[in-house]
């Protein structure tokens, strides 16, 4: 199965792109690939076996739905490692390019309701949106 990946550059330093990735009082800032949407709530137990758990929903209330990943590796600063309840799954990356910037690389099995290049958008999107945010924090 082919993978998908998505990157971005953030111009922060990786410890604080680290906690705005992870934290929950940010994730829900972020998580969502289109402002029509919101990640209203989220959990993270960020150990090898916790949960991520977060709802996704159209702001209209018309669509949502509930993630949850099972982590199987964490590294400070480094790598995260998780599947969901489905099987798939999905690597994040952290890498220091400098003082202040940062890496995000994520590797993730794809779903098969959607097409392969709607969900790399759409992952990409969402990346794109935590690009946005933990630079103007």
């Amino acid at each position: 199965m082919q993978k998908l990946t998505v990157t971005t550059e953030i111009n922060k330093p990786i410890n604080e792109v680290w906690i705005f990735f992870n934290d929950p009082k940010h994730i829900i800032n972020w998580n969502f690939a289109h402002e029509s949407w919101e990640c209203p709530s989220a959990k993270n137990d960020l150990n090898v076996r916790g949960k991520l758990e977060v709802r996704m929903q159209a702001k209209d209330g018309s669509f949502g739905f509930d993630m949850v990943g099972i982590y199987d590796e964490v590294l400070k600063n480094e790598i995260i490692k998780y599947h969901f309840e489905d099987g798939r799954n999905i690597e994040v990356i952290f890498e220091k390019l400098s003082d202040n910037k940062t890496q995000v690389t994520e590797n993730f099995d794809p779903e098969n309701q959607n097409p392969f290049d709607f969900q790399k958008d759409g992952w990409q999107a969402i990346l794109d949106n935590f690009k946005k945010y933990a630079e103007s924090i």
